[in-house]
């Protein structure tokens, strides 16, 4: 089986990198399409083995990606295609549809209650969403969760299925000796309690909401921050204006040690931690806390639905309700100071990339074996705005 996957860019970020290391798995040859930002993910795809065409798109309403996509999928001679992201579900979709594939299948990778990837969720985001929706075959949601947005949007239960993101388990297996190396190397006291965050720094994420718990924490707490985004700077000046600059540790999306020269990787960094902190009131997965819990850290965390979706609890994972407050209560209660061993619990193999991608394959083989989706569907939306 020959399969095109076309992702919105390849920058660092969550669905960006799952497809990376899904294509790793994934016994099937797959070629991909970024339409804008061929970012450090392409690099990696490249370096993979992986053929990374960039379309080269000028913005939501360049209608001329269209055409330039759909004589790639032509020429490439798919049998499948599969996007991600909200602009490329809405543009790949028909795409396909017009270049004769009909085995289409799309990943729902961040769906909120209130946000699509960021976005605010009007009623044309949805309506160009659903309409491109009638176009494939199978919408793949990432959590339970998910699946239950998708339908209360309208999707059918039967075009939908849940195939979690997976983890890399031994990768992110905890190794004493680069905990060692990687604290000494990001300048950290031997006595550090370091809490950890990773994700993108921007509003959604509500990292401010550590660094007024660490305002609050004992002076050998510090707060280690993996990402980039847009509140860097905001981030920073609450720091300063807190008064804990000097115990706030930004890694960048790459990472990177305090003089900017590159860090250690993300499972080193996850060694250096001492529990995981997850603000962010509102996700539609939470990878960064099941690769946390796989280094056998114990997490905190206001949503995640891959560890509220788990079919057993996962030890180590605690939800906490409120703000800086709860948080620091969490950080400073009874047993938060004697992590003890790192264990990984048994409920975190739920996510092992390598079932995800068996459970992907069973969802690419019914794509293609099953009924011809009905030609009443347009494929070229009418009527709603651009993405």
């Amino acid at each position: 089986m020959k399969a095109l996957h076309i992702i919105t860019g390849l920058g660092v970020g969550g669905a960006e990198q799952q497809l990376r290391l899904l294509l790793r798995h994934l016994p099937a040859r797959c070629d991909v399409v970024t339409l804008t930002n061929p970012g450090s993910v392409a690099d990696g795809l490249t370096e993979d083995g992986v053929r990374v065409v960039h379309l080269g798109m000028a913005g939501n309403r360049d209608l001329g990606a269209l055409p330039r996509l759909v004589r790639i999928i032509r020429s490439g001679g798919y049998d499948l295609v599969h996007t991600h992201l909200y602009r490329a579900c809405v543009y790949g979709r028909p795409a396909a549809r017009l270049a004769g594939v009909r085995a289409i299948v799309a990943t729902e990778h961040s769906l909120g209650e209130s946000q699509l990837e960021g976005r605010e969720l009007t009623s044309g985001v949805r309506a160009l969403y659903l309409a491109s929706e009638r176009l494939g075959r199978t919408t793949v949601a990432v959590s339970p969760t998910v699946a239950d947005r998708l339908m209360s949007w309208g999707v059918p239960a039967p075009r939908i299925e849940v195939v979690p993101n997976g983890v890399d388990l031994a990768r992110f297996r905890f190794d004493p000796d680069a905990r060692v190396r990687t604290r000494r190397r990001l300048g950290l006291p031997d006595d550090a309690r370091v809490v950890g965050g990773v994700g993108r720094l921007a509003a959604g994420k509500r990292f401010d909401v550590l660094v007024h718990a660490l305002a609050r924490l004992p002076r050998d707490h510090w707060l280690l921050l993996v990402g980039g985004g847009p509140e860097e700077s905001v981030l920073r000046r609450l720091a300063h204006d807190a008064g804990v600059a000097d115990r706030v540790l930004f890694a960048g999306e790459r990472p990177c040690v305090p003089d900017g020269t590159p860090g250690p990787d993300l499972p080193s960094l996850f060694d250096a931690m001492d529990v995981f902190v997850s603000p962010s009131p509102e996700e539609t997965f939470g990878l960064a806390a099941v690769e946390a819990l796989a280094s056998g850290l114990p997490v905190l965390y206001a949503s995640c639905p891959a560890i509220e979706d788990l079919p057993a609890p996962a030890a180590g994972a605690r939800r906490v309700s409120g703000g800086a407050e709860a948080f620091v209560r969490a950080l400073t209660g009874p047993g938060a100071r004697s992590p003890g061993p790192r264990t990984v619990p048994d409920a975190v193999r739920h996510y092992d990339i390598t079932r995800s991608a068996a459970q992907l394959m069973d969802v690419y083989a019914a794509a293609l074996t099953g009924p011809t989706r009905s030609s009443s569907a347009s494929p070229t939306p009418q009527g709603v705005s651009s993405p």
